[in-house]
């Protein structure tokens, strides 16, 4: 329990140091103009310097991501296939299955996975 609590006590501590140099070297920085602008061979930029993002891509991209998620799930089962109750790892397939066609059901309809608007 002593271990315990030195252990938190030295985290907090950590932590609130950490904090507050952060604050201390964090004021500098704000108040330094020209490193927060963009460099554009030392004249002030012309344009803006974000370029715009496609959130249809960003769709796909975490709808991409789900679904790799969703096999990494499926994989495993079919190594256990034959060392599990037949009846239990059909409803888990199944199931798991279904929430993947329900989930690209719902994109579908709204118009997420379509590119052209």
């Amino acid at each position: 329990m002593l271990k315990l609590t030195i252990m938190l006590f030295l985290t907090l501590t950590l932590s609130t140091v950490m904090c507050i140099l952060y604050q201390l070297i964090n004021k500098k920085m704000i108040m330094e103009r020209n490193k927060m602008t963009p460099f554009e061979c030392g004249f002030d930029p012309k344009s803006s310097s974000r370029l715009p993002f496609s959130t249809q891509f960003f769709l796909i991209g975490i709808l991409f991501l789900i679904f790799d998620v969703e096999l990494v799930m499926i994989m495993p089962m079919i190594i256990t296939l034959k060392k599990s109750n037949m009846i239990m790892w059909y409803m888990t397939s199944v199931s798991i299955i279904m929430i993947l066609i329900v989930g690209l059901y719902y994109e579908w309809k709204n118009g997420v996975i379509e590119w052209i608007n």
